[in-house]
């Protein structure tokens, strides 16, 4: 599997460092695996605010309030790409401010923070919703916690 990570930083509160965007592209990868999923994909991640994840929480969930991450899933079966030769999964938006305080208040670093919010966002892109039941909730949170020591946290 081939996995590219387009990134974009739309805030300028914290500067984006190479270990940051490798701690993300390692959680989404190790999630793509542990999912045995093995197609070529493209996944999009945007940093930014929590004025900016506000508006889109706003504009796409109804929702007007800051949240911690976003996920825009790209297909909702993926048998609809199978024609693709690289999948692009879809978008991942997160707010750094907003993972800065939440990696304080749980007393952990903004890396551990972005690495489980980008997990979390992935298992969402691959079709995953913890707000179905409490089934589908205990499912994706046994997985993240899988996951994230997978990848070292």
């Amino acid at each position: 599997m081939n996995l590219t990570v387009d990134f974009k930083d739309e805030q300028d509160i914290y500067e984006v460092r190479v270990a940051m965007r490798a701690i993300v592209r390692k959680a989404i990868f190790n999630t793509l695996i542990y999912e045995g999923f093995d197609r070529d994909t493209e996944v999009s991640v945007t940093f930014t605010d929590n004025e900016q994840i506000q508006e889109l929480n706003k504009q796409y969930r109804n929702k007007n309030s800051a949240t911690d991450v976003l996920s825009f899933p790209m297909f909702e079966d993926f048998n609809d790409a199978l024609d693709l030769n690289t999948l692009p999964l879809g978008d991942i938006v997160i707010s750094l401010q907003r993972a800065a305080v939440q990696g304080y208040h749980l007393c952990h670093s903004i890396y551990h923070e972005v690495a489980f919010l980008t997990v979390h966002s992935t298992l969402h892109l691959l079709g995953y919703d913890h707000e179905t039941s409490q089934e589908d909730e205990d499912e994706m949170f046994r997985k993240q916690k899988e996951i994230m020591e997978i990848i070292g946290f």
